[in-house]
């Protein structure tokens, strides 16, 4: 792995010398974009449609749009003259219990390792926060810009950092509406806690795959290997009402036919299910139905 930054861990008084590096990939598959003729991969330049012209970087300044189509520019010496964090600094605000931080503010994980000579300094905040049991809040400037971020343990060998949206960032949901007078049926709460109970289990990361990507690789092999390509037929999905969904699911969790945890129903299924339903249900079979209404 490369680092990304370096800087220190400002602890107080007490300043840790550190390397950032990310500690998560996307393992999407990428396509290329090519022309359909010749297959050359396309490219795309900068242009001005008012002046009908190609641009280069020199000629492209940085623009607010306060009204719709009225901007003000900012050169990039006043942009750098904005009052901001230390470029080389991670400054740890306060401490908190982990449990008190709702996941909504996580964006990104990054791993902080000691540069020489930080090793004591390094060991001595990770022991001090796990045995109080406390996580910090911090603030850093990564790639230029400010973030909120939380600095805690992990694996019980690592200090990890991950950057955080501030809290205007997070949208509250007042707009959405949501059954606040929807009326439960007693039979329905039980077979929705049996089933929640059946599937429950230890969470193990390396057991969910994305069957997207997987099915993707299948594709770009076979075609690589010259073999065709045959869609399978979509099936249409049962009608049942919620009682029945929530009783089919409840058996098949039973017989082991769906694997624990939500959205990895096995691929193939009976025609009751569909991928990413974790009621093991459509959206059809758990609003339809009299025990739908």
């Amino acid at each position: 792995m490369r680092p990304i930054w370096n800087g220190t861990l400002a602890f107080g008084l007490v300043v840790i010398p550190v390397r950032l590096y990310a500690a998560t990939q996307r393992q999407n598959v990428a396509f290329r974009l090519l022309h359909s003729e010749c297959h050359s991969p396309v490219r795309y330049r900068k242009w001005c449609p008012a002046c009908n012209l190609p641009l280069e970087p020199g000629e492209i300044a940085r623009g607010y749009e306060y009204e719709k189509g009225r901007f003000v520019i900012l050169t990039d010496e006043e942009v750098e003259a904005v009052p901001g964090p230390d470029a080389h600094k991670v400054e740890i605000l306060d401490f908190v219990k982990l449990e008190d931080v709702d996941p909504v503010f996580f964006e990104k994980s990054y791993f902080l390792e000691p540069r020489d000579g930080a090793e004591k300094a390094y060991k001595l905040l990770l022991e001090s926060m796990k045995q109080q049991g406390k996580v910090a809040v911090a603030r850093v400037a990564l790639r230029a810009r400010e973030t909120l971020a939380v600095v805690r343990t992990y694996k019980d060998s690592f200090i990890m950092l991950e950057t955080m949206y501030w809290a205007d960032e997070v949208r509250a949901g007042q707009e959405l509406r949501v059954p606040e007078d929807a009326e439960l049926d007693e039979r329905e709460m039980k077979l929705a806690i049996t089933l929640i109970e059946t599937l429950s289990s230890e969470f193990e990361p390396e057991k969910y795959k994305s069957r997207q990507r997987q099915a993707l690789e299948e594709i770009i092999q076979r075609k690589i290997q010259g073999k065709q390509i045959v869609a399978e037929p979509e099936k249409a999905p049962e009608v049942i009402d919620l009682m029945e969904a929530l009783r089919r699911s409840v058996e098949r969790a039973k017989t082991g036919n769906v694997a624990a945890g939500a959205g990895v129903t096995e691929a193939g299924g009976d025609a009751g299910s569909s991928p990413g339903s974790g009621l093991g249900g459509t959206v059809e079979e758990m609003g339809s139905g009299p025990a739908g209404r």
